[in-house]
């Protein structure tokens, strides 16, 4: 292939853009960039997650091997314990099953979505 593409940015349906990007802005603090009740947006690093209304959306159940996967976010932080403690006090949520033993852990975001947090690599 000699064309290639570059991530201009990444857009995540949403039943609530505003609430969704304002939870994501104290998981990662980025900055709010855009906020009405249609569409929200965050930037930071050069990088911009939106978060775009869909009427009846619904959340993956977590975990659903019938279901079709959709995305998640990994994100890396320095202390997993921490991280966790301090986004679930913002809103998320962890559920029961955890496949990551102690490599990762599955949270959910305030509307359902599932995210992972996973220790930062060395070096």
């Amino acid at each position: 292939m000699t064309v290639n593409a570059d991530l201009a940015m990444v857009n995540l349906d949403s039943s609530d853009p505003a609430a969704h990007a304002a939870f994501y802005q104290r998981v990662l603090g980025w900055e709010v960039t855009h906020s009405q009740p249609e569409y929200a947006m965050l930037t930071g690093g050069g990088v911009s997650i939106g978060f775009g209304l869909v009427d009846g959306w619904q959340p993956p159940s977590w975990p659903d091997p019938a279901g079709g996967k959709r995305y998640h976010l990994d994100l890396y932080v320095d202390d997993l314990a921490r991280a966790e403690k301090e986004f679930v006090a913002a809103g998320a949520a962890k559920p029961e099953f955890q496949p990551g033993g102690e490599r990762w852990v599955v949270l959910t975001d305030p509307l359902g979505q599932p995210f992972c947090i996973c220790p930062r690599p060395q070096g």
